[in-house]
């Protein structure tokens, strides 16, 4: 039987006109098919429908990580596909379920724009329905993953705001300690020259101080023990020619690697009266040197912070990227240092990964919904650990805790929509949705979880190019 004579009596098109029918099939192409032949993916943009003409098709969906039969089309007139007819194409525009053909037959294959036409002309009360139906659906969906997403930037945002805090406090502590020691230094300069300090005395006492920082080095393994026993010796040093400051200035040059043989010598260059302030001096600039490595530590933990908020929200660079995976992992384990207290990370990179041409900042999306949850299942402690790996074209990162697992009937919905096992509040099931239309949709790639009680084990699979 030819195709029009099929679909004079079947239910999608039995109501139709003769002359519709004949328009319909003339929109359209017709397709033949053996079993085991492909038709299309899930995730693709569905810009064409497949109304069945005879044979058998297999509708399947991944959940769980796994291929699940979700339907079977047998009868002539069903239908999958064309969703684009009543929005414009985007992720809610892809096809839900791959299409495998398991007995042979044959489809008609009209495209999207070309049965949005025809309905608007024959139906257009029905268009007009069926497309405010669609877009409301997909509008509440994208509502509740911007929602998703504001939740998931509040987290980061917090977390942000907790590693900038530690580094920017101790600037603020060095910067107002380096004022009181510039203050401190000013005056034993004013007090040197006070006791008539020429120049070549001053010289002098500078090259002792340079010879005291260049031991530094050589005595920073010293034992704790050792320096308070030569902090000791200093202070005693100190306390016989009346030294006011001698308990706060000892830590410090016994810590620089000073001895009494040192002292002598600064003794003997200025003279007894002038002791004190030429110690002062010296002290305070190896104080103001301290302060000054500790700000430059903070500033420099500022600025990795910032670079790393850089590299996972990819601010200020392109779309489509050539990057190194592990530097997104790194970066979103940076932003969710606080949610991560407790878990000990484990590492087993790849030394010799290629790049990987991706949507980078889409991808750091996928690396926080699963540490995140990764951390949720794990509580207050437990081990992540995360590997990547290079498999052929495809690059490969698993990420395995130890937290509570899941049951079988859990993991089979694992990627459902608004699926979460979270209390109310605390999940709103969109996290491995999005992850894996990131992943499948968008990069053609790959993601499977695995869970038994007391492990759970997430893989993510890559190509090198889109």
């Amino acid at each position: 039987m030819t195709s029009a004579e099929i679909l004079r009596n079947a239910f999608l098109t039995s109501d139709l006109t003769e002359e519709q029918r004949t328009e319909l099939i003339s929109a359209g192409t017709e397709r033949g098919f053996v079993a085991d032949d492909q038709l299309f993916d899930e995730g693709r943009t569905a810009d064409q429908i497949w109304i069945l003409v005879e044979g058998t098709i297999e509708l399947s969906r991944f959940l769980g990580g796994r291929p699940v039969v979700v339907a079977e089309m047998s009868t002539p007139g069903q239908w999958a596909g064309g969703l684009t007819a009543w929005g414009e194409v985007d992720g809610h525009s892809a096809y839900r379920a791959s299409a495998r053909a398991t007995a042979a037959g044959r489809c008609l294959v009209v495209p999207s724009d070309q049965l949005s036409e025809l309905v608007g002309r024959w139906a257009p009360f029905a268009k007009h329905m069926i497309t405010g139906v669609y877009q409301t659906i997909r509008g509440i969906d994208a509502l509740a993953r911007e929602r998703e997403s504001l939740v998931a930037l509040g987290t980061l945002a917090a977390g942000l705001a907790h590693e900038i805090n530690n580094p920017a406090a101790a600037s603020l502590r060095s910067v107002e300690a380096l004022s009181g020691t510039g203050e401190h230094m000013l005056s034993s300069l004013v007090a040197l020259a006070e006791h008539g300090i020429i120049a070549g005395q001053f010289l002098e006492l500078d090259r002792l101080r340079l010879a005291l920082g260049r031991t530094e080095t050589a005595t920073s393994a010293a034992t704790a023990l050792a320096v308070a026993d030569r902090e000791e010796t200093l202070g005693s040093w100190m306390d016989v020619r009346s030294i006011p400051l001698a308990w706060r200035m000892a830590p410090v040059l016994a810590s620089a690697g000073a001895d009494e043989e040192w002292l002598e010598q600064v003794e003997s260059t200025v003279g007894t009266p002038a002791l004190d302030a030429a110690l002062r001096w010296i002290s305070s600039t190896f104080g103001a040197a301290a302060l000054m490595d500790e700000l430059r530590d903070a500033i420099s933990r500022i600025s990795h912070l910032v670079e790393d908020v850089k590299t996972y929200s990819q601010l200020d660079r392109a779309e489509v990227q050539m990057i190194d995976i592990t530097s997104g992992i790194e970066s979103t384990l940076v932003m969710l240092g606080p949610k991560l207290h407790g878990v000990t990370i484990e590492r087993s990179y790849d030394p010799d990964l290629p790049t990987v041409e991706v949507f980078a900042a889409e991808l750091n999306q996928v690396w926080t919904n699963l540490i995140e949850n990764a951390a949720d299942a794990m509580g207050s402690g437990g081990t992540l650990r995360i590997s990547t790996a290079r498999e052929g074209d495809v690059v490969v990162v698993r990420m395995d805790d130890d937290g509570c697992g899941m049951p079988t009937d859990v993991l089979a919905r694992v990627f459902e929509p608004f699926f979460t096992t979270k209390d109310v509040g605390k999940g709103t099931g969109l996290g491995l949705d999005i992850s894996r239309r990131i992943i499948v949709d968008r990069h053609g790639g790959e993601i499977d979880v695995d869970s038994v009680p007391g492990r759970t084990s997430v893989s993510v699979r890559l190509p090198l190019r889109r």
